[in-house]
């Protein structure tokens, strides 16, 4: 039994016929390095578009926050004398308060 002269020239001619041509070869595993093993991989860029989208989740969820926290303080500045009264019972000059709870 004759041993190859050089042991890789097995390994080529168990390759399929497509991968034999040299540059397609190349191309295949250029293709393989930046998909998966780059910096800037599939990996990567799918955990930061993820990242983008919850981010813009959280940006919507905020901004009605503040929306709703803006009314608020408007809707506080026309009632401030009902809130006063209402949470800390407070009252005006020669006026009677009397405090009815309810039976829950």
């Amino acid at each position: 039994m004759a041993f190859p002269s050089n042991p890789l020239q097995t390994l080529w001619q168990w390759l399929p016929a497509p991968l034999q041509n040299r540059y397609y070869l190349t191309l295949v595993i250029f293709f393989f390095i930046m998909i998966f093993l780059d910096r800037h991989g599939l990996w990567t860029q799918w955990r930061l578009h993820r990242a983008e989208q919850r981010l813009e989740d959280d940006k919507a969820f905020y901004e009605q926050k503040i929306k709703d926290a803006r009314e608020e303080a408007e809707d506080f500045e026309l009632t401030k004398e009902k809130f006063a009264r209402e949470h800390y019972f407070m009252k005006r000059r020669n006026e009677d308060v009397y405090i009815i709870k309810d039976a829950k």
